[in-house]
């Protein structure tokens, strides 16, 4: 697949992840009308379908904000560190992507990521240790792989997945929770068969929503980190420089706290720490490092 094929891939996604959510969240409303208020499902449908075409387009609009806010990170100027907007600057008229806001996590972990709805309003964030930490070849490298995903749009789709599912994680904690608190109250008139039944839905809801949010995420192919890595490599010429990065990053043993589950695969690296590479391979958002090293090693 080209960088083209893959721009056009991306927005098809982000269009059908967006559908996707919109089609959970009203499942979850009808249930909780069936459940909790008798024959109102087809009412709470309707306000299911409003609350998640409204939670859609504060992901679409906001998405980066949500992020950025979850992640604890604060917006830098130009006179407060000219070198890294040097930096930035440079890779953005090697790419021909217009120069993104840069932002800065405080923490000593090495870890970057982008966010953003299109290159028009996009972003780059930093954590203070991989700006410290790495020379200046290697951090051109990261910062170009960063600007390949604002380019491919790899940041819409992402950073709307980070929001959307949380939200149907919540909101299935909520509606099972519910039924086990409040469910047998509400509706004591319920046959058992009945009450089981929704039991049973709560049950499913509660142990597969992590699950469907893993798959999700794994659902954004992984590929995407390879076409990123090629990308840099044609804005730097200087694929050692990307691959000296990911060698420091993939050492660094230092725990991104800012980071968590929702948010991991935004990251350059994962940022959390697996069990295991067995762990890892079934679970990972990411390709291992070492084959990515490899490959910018071949180029």
């Amino acid at each position: 697949m080209n960088m083209y094929q893959h721009i056009n891939q991306n927005k098809r996604d982000t269009v059908i992840i967006v559908a996707l959510f919109i089609t959970v969240v009203t499942a979850i409303g009808w249930f909780v009308g069936e459940y909790f208020y008798e024959g109102s499902g087809v009412t709470f449908l309707g306000g299911a379908l409003i609350f998640s075409g409204i939670s859609g387009l504060i992901s679409y609009y906001n998405s980066d904000k949500i992020v950025l806010g979850i992640s604890g990170a604060k917006e830098v100027m130009f006179e407060d560190s000219p070198d890294l907007h040097k930096l930035v600057e440079n890779m953005s008229i090697a790419s021909g992507i217009p120069k993104p806001r840069i932002y800065i996590i405080q923490d000593s972990s090495m870890n970057a990521f982008a966010t953003g709805r299109d290159p028009e309003h996009s972003v780059i964030c930093f954590t203070t240790g991989i700006v410290q930490r790495l020379e200046k070849r290697e951090l051109e490298g990261v910062i170009a792989h960063e600007m390949s995903h604002i380019g491919n749009y790899d940041i819409r789709l992402m950073s709307i997945v980070s929001i959307l599912v949380g939200t149907v994680m919540l909101l299935s904690d909520w509606f099972t929770r519910g039924v086990f608190y409040g469910g047998s109250r509400k509706r004591s008139s319920d046959s058992n068969s009945g009450g089981s039944l929704f039991f049973v839905i709560g049950m499913v809801l509660l142990i597969l929503s992590p699950i469907i949010a893993t798959l999700i995420k794994l659902a954004i192919s992984r590929n995407r980190e390879f076409l990123a890595d090629a990308t840099a490599v044609s804005i730097t010429r200087h694929p050692k420089g990307l691959a000296d990065a990911l060698m420091k990053l993939g050492a660094d043993q230092e725990v991104l706290e800012a980071a968590n589950g929702a948010t991991a695969h935004l990251y350059i690296v994962s940022p959390v720490k697996t069990l295991g590479k067995a762990v890892e391979g079934l679970f990972s958002t990411h390709p291992p490092i070492e084959e990515r090293i490899n490959r910018l090693l071949q180029m």
